[in-house]
This record gives structure tokens, C-alpha cells and sequence, in this order.
């Protein structure tokens, strides 16, 4: 599994479909990239376990909260779960771009 590359991920939010786009590069277990998205960019680093990356961020737009997400990579599709904060979980959608 490499998950290396541009791709763009939607996120099923209860308020909408909120999409973004993301690079990566995988080193060993870990990743580091860039998430552009309504809310700005910012870099992030997460953790690579077999096809499966893990990794939070911070928000403050449309309020304060912590987002974890959880993602499986298989060729050039991502399924996965980002929780976001006290409002429960939100399916995530990817393809590479």
C-alpha cells in the first residue's frame, strides 16, 4: 500500500459534504502532508499501520473541536471515520487526484 500522492477526501458532516484536498508521503510508519481546505491549510502528521493511516487536527472553523480520523487505502481509493468532537462520527470518502 502506498499511500503517497495527491488525493482528495470528502467528509459526510451533519452539515454537509465537506471536501478537501490532501497530499502525503509515508516514511516507514509515519506520514506527514497538507490538508487545503474551506477552513485554510494546515500540515499534518499521523501514523501509518499496514493500508490503514491515523492522525488528528485541530479546528476552530465552524467551531472548536478536535477531528480523529481513521483511513484505509486500497490502490487508489480511501474509506474511513473522522470523529468529530462531541458530535459523533462522520464517514470519509478519498481518491487519489
Amino acid at each position: 500500500m502506498s499511500a503517497d500522492g495527491n488525493w482528495k477526501v470528502t467528509i459526510n458532516t451533519p452539515m454537509g459534504a465537506r471536501t478537501m484536498a490532501v497530499s502525503i508521503a509515508t516514511s516507514g510508519d509515519t506520514f506527514t502532508g497538507k490538508v487545503d481546505s474551506e477552513m485554510g491549510a494546515q500540515e499534518v502528521t499521523g501514523k501509518v499501520d499496514g493500508d490503514t493511516l491515523t492522525w488528528s487536527t485541530d479546528i476552530t472553523n465552524p467551531m472548536p473541536m478536535k477531528l480523529e480520523f481513521s483511513a484505509k487505502v486500497e490502490g487508489d481509493k480511501m474509506t474511513g471515520n473522522c470523529k468529530l468532537g462531541m458530535f459523533g462520527n462522520a464517514a470519509l470518502t478519498g481518491e487519489r487526484a
